[in-house]
């Protein structure tokens, strides 16, 4: 008798919570995203989007059994997208910090992405308010960078330049219109440093941990209300951890664990 009142219990149970799920076989799945930050997300040669956050999405959208829409947005321009419902989702590996969280809800971690300085060879600039007093340091607008430099080198001599993306702040560097620039460390390794435009330039100082301003790594943006959705795209998440799917990609893109890394 115990045993037919479980089963009924654990069969009423997964009814309900598969009752609760948002059902999204064949729908659109619309993702925000700003391609100019390789190699997390970005356009290839042939001009389709491409980069680990990319193909990490479309593993949670088979997953799900959805189709993802990509819906371009300048980075600045990506919460007030989501709020506005231009789209389901921001997926363009956004930092889970706590004043982003006071606007909307984040999935589970997906990566890990610390944030370097960069200046060039032999500058000997380090990430402090006394090695950049009177520089030029370039951020993108809307970044989880430009929040720290303001708040903790704008008022104390640093001149912080802010700019629509990312590959307008390092032209204005190779051109020395900017002492250094700050973002996030593996965009700037593979989208930077590693390329021909980049190979005066190196990584100036520490990784830089601050979690008030730098959070917990970078999730998946949706609307507080969407509940279901970011439960989904968890447990999608969590499919793919487990089956090697993520794996696959990291490879694919890094040498190391950006899942992990510190």
């Amino acid at each position: 008798m115990n045993k037919m009142i479980a089963a009924v219990s654990l069969a009423f149970l997964t009814a309900s919570t598969l009752a609760g799920a948002a059902d999204w076989s064949g729908k659109e799945l619309k993702l925000g995203v700003d391609p100019t930050y390789p190699p997390l997300e970005y356009k290839n040669q042939d001009g389709q989007l491409a980069g680990f956050g990319i193909d990490i999405a479309e593993a949670l959208c088979q997953e799900l059994k959805a189709r993802c829409i990509w819906v371009e947005s300048s980075w600045d321009g990506m919460i007030p997208g989501l709020l506005a419902r231009k789209f389901d989702a921001i997926a363009s590996s956004m930092t889970i910090t706590p004043k982003r969280m006071e606007k909307i809800a984040f999935t589970d971690r997906i990566s890990n992405a610390p944030t370097r300085l960069v200046a060039r060879r032999g500058s000997g600039l380090l990430p402090s308010v006394e090695s950049l007093q009177g520089k030029r340091v370039g951020v993108e607008q809307g970044s989880t960078q430009e929040a720290y430099a303001k708040a903790v080198w704008g008022s104390k001599g640093v001149e912080i330049l802010s700019y629509q993306n990312q590959d307008q702040v390092y032209a204005d560097l190779v051109v020395g219109r900017l002492d250094a620039s700050l973002q996030g460390a593996i965009q700037a390794s593979h989208g930077f440093l590693d390329k021909a435009q980049g190979k005066d330039f190196e990584f100036a100082g520490d990784t830089m941990n601050e979690p008030t301003f730098f959070g917990v790594g970078d999730g998946i943006g949706v609307r507080k209300d969407d509940v279901a959705l970011r439960e989904d795209l968890n447990k999608a998440l969590a499919t793919i951890l487990a089956n090697g799917t993520y794996a696959r990609i990291n490879q694919k893109y890094f040498d190391f664990d950006v899942y992990g890394v510190k």
